[in-house]
């Protein structure tokens, strides 16, 4: 008797890059071993979309548009190529109008897309009704999902075998098209049994012949057992990834599922176990120079306390060691739980598992619910559609506050489609400004991307990828990790240093504690002066500075903000008065507490 195929996505060059490198790899360091996964036989790749997509554009200096075509030439016509969006969402910072939804779309397609997974963070089918009509009329295959996790010990009210059934039968009574169904798991705390009455249930629900997948992370520690249990229940597709990417924040390894189903009657995609050695040493031979952040390799029986996706989970800790933070990660993980249970029980996901983690940062930072997070309060507040219960009375009362918004249950796409600056006429017209050529490429490069998809496209985007040098390989400090900006003093005066990838540069503890000393006495200076000094509320870089010397301010007038874990953070004038000084410039790598400016 024939087994019965099992259908294998490989995740690594996406999910898995974004669970261990924060997406930072470079095309040309993975194409060797992309070669190599085509000659092991895989036919089924995960290749963009999801925050991969930014990424390129934020830290590589490279064009997402122009890998994926370089990835499809790689691997041939027939390759499934798979691309992850967030419904209303896509790939973009933020809800994108109708006409930007469907933008995504047809350049994905045009660019070698196959497939895309489809899912909203929120369960919330109406997200995902738009952006399905859109996947289907550009002729590509479109796999809705539903989203899924456990909720923390001692919170209830969804994400239950009965909750997802209703989402189920709710998306199969819209109407919505489909060519298969996915249960998406990107914090890996569903439990092993959940995983098998959901996957028995949408079984009997779906026609016959519906292709049903799972997709989990190994961050918890159970990943392969919800693996075999939703084999066991009938999936016909799983999401593995090949080492070093593998195991740890991101998928299983590809060569443990083939382990764990020895004796099984399921045939893993047809991949040999040689075969499959053979690429796995490529690849890891072609990411042996990237700094592999110890966090990404660990599986934390923590992680269903938050529960924080693998996918995030890496890029959070990656940032707060850049902002030298990262003794905060374990408050901020405790903090997540009241989060969730208060923001209404939506996946821990993309979007919203960032929307989790900054309030939980702020909550950190700045004390309990002291700010609410723009994201996390835009969502309580019913901007990106319904959560799944109800969020906190008292958190939906603090958020409206904080925004200056009322509580809304308008359809967000009606909200987005009357925002001038998510239209596709906007964005041209801001290239045109620029005097950067209008294709619908560049116009969604800037509409998803925002001031740093316009500095991509004008040549000055940074180039930040963590890579180890000969010394640290050594056990010495990497240059790499000096990558950044820098105010450095010499003769009292401040200059303004950006260290690129394999600059030759040197940063001692000599340097840093002279750097500090001059801070200090400048610092002391300006306040014996009269100067009102304006900190850094916490670590971040800049992002805008919207004041000059000289200008006059008010108070809580917005004079910088910074950007820091994903969030603006407004700096505000603490009174009325005049700027004095600016003490940082855009781009700059600032610590809390760092004074910024000056006003009298």
């Amino acid at each position: 008797m024939a087994k019965k195929f099992i259908d294998v996505m490989d995740t690594t060059f996406r999910d898995g890059f974004q669970s261990v490198f924060g997406g930072r790899v470079l095309m040309e360091d993975f194409f060797p071993a992309l070669e190599a996964a085509k000659e092991a036989g895989v036919t089924h790749f995960e290749f963009g979309g999801g925050a991969r997509f930014q990424s390129l554009f934020f830290y590589l200096q490279e064009n997402a548009f122009e890998m994926m075509d370089k990835f499809r030439e790689i691997v041939g016509p027939d390759a499934n190529l798979q691309t992850l969006s967030r419904g209303i969402n896509t790939v973009m910072l933020d809800t994108g109008s109708r006409e930007l939804v469907d933008l995504h779309a047809k350049m994905f397609k045009k660019h070698g897309t196959t497939t895309i997974r489809n899912f909203d963070a929120l369960n919330d089918v109406d997200n995902l009704a738009f952006s399905a009509e859109c996947i289907k009329k550009h002729g590509l295959k479109h796999e809705a999902v539903i989203t899924m996790m456990d909720l923390p010990p001692g919170c209830e009210g969804a994400h239950g075998v009965d909750f997802y059934e209703k989402t189920l039968r709710n998306m199969l009574a819209s109407g919505l098209a489909y060519d298969s169904i996915c249960f998406k798991d990107a914090s890996g705390t569903a439990n092993p049994q959940k995983v098998y009455e959901t996957i028995k249930m949408a079984r009997k629900l779906l026609p016959k012949k519906t292709h049903i997948r799972l997709h989990t992370h190994e961050t918890a520690g159970i990943s392969v057992s919800c693996y075999l249990a939703a084999l066991e229940a009938g999936a016909d597709g799983i999401d593995l990834a090949a080492a070093p990417v593998s195991g740890g924040t991101s998928q299983p390894d590809i060569l443990t599922m083939l382990h764990a189903v020895k004796g099984k009657n399921y045939d893993l995609g047809g991949l040999d176990v040689e075969r499959v050695l053979k690429y796995q040493e490529v690849l890891a031979n072609s990411l042996e120079d990237y700094f592999m952040p110890p966090e990404a390799t660990q599986v934390s029986p923590l992680i269903p306390f938050s529960p924080m996706p693998g996918g995030a989970l890496t890029a959070n800790t990656q940032m707060m060691r850049d902002s030298k933070i990262l003794h905060k990660y374990p408050l901020v993980i405790k903090a997540m739980r009241e989060v969730v249970e208060k923001g209404g029980y939506g996946t821990s996901v993309t979007p919203v598992s960032q929307f989790y983690w900054q309030q939980a940062f702020n909550n950190v930072m700045f004390g309990d619910w002291k700010k609410i997070a723009p994201g996390y309060g835009k969502m309580v507040l019913g901007y990106f559609g319904k959560t799944p219960t109800a969020p906190d009375a008292e958190v939906i009362k603090k958020a409206s506050e904080d925004l200056k918004l009322d509580p809304t249950t308008e359809n967000p796409l009606d909200i987005a489609d009357r925002d001038e600056k998510k239209s596709v006429a906007y964005w041209k017209s801001v290239l045109e400004k620029e005097e950067i050529e209008t294709t619908e490429e560049n116009i969604f490069i800037a509409a998803s991307c925002d001031q740093k998809g316009i500095a991509f496209l004008k040549g000055e985007g940074p180039l930040m990828v963590r890579k180890n040098d000969e010394e640290t390989k050594k056990g010495s400090k990497s240059m790499s990790s000096s990558v950044g900006n820098y105010t450095v003093v010499v003769d009292g005066e401040k200059f303004n240093v950006q260290v690129a990838e394999g600059a030759d540069a040197e940063v001692t503890v000599k340097e840093v504690e002279k750097l500090s000393t001059e801070n200090t006495q400048d610092t002391y200076s300006e306040s014996a002066a009269g100067l009102v000094e304006i900190p850094a509320s916490v670590p971040g870089n800049v992002w805008k500075i919207l004041v000059t010397p000289g200008d006059k301010v008010k108070k809580d007038d917005t004079i910088i903000i910074l950007e820091s874990m994903k969030m603006e953070i407004d700096i505000k004038a603490p009174q009325d008065g005049i700027i004095a000084r600016i003490n940082t410039k855009t781009n700059d790598t600032v610590e809390e507490a760092q004074i910024l400016a000056t006003m009298e």
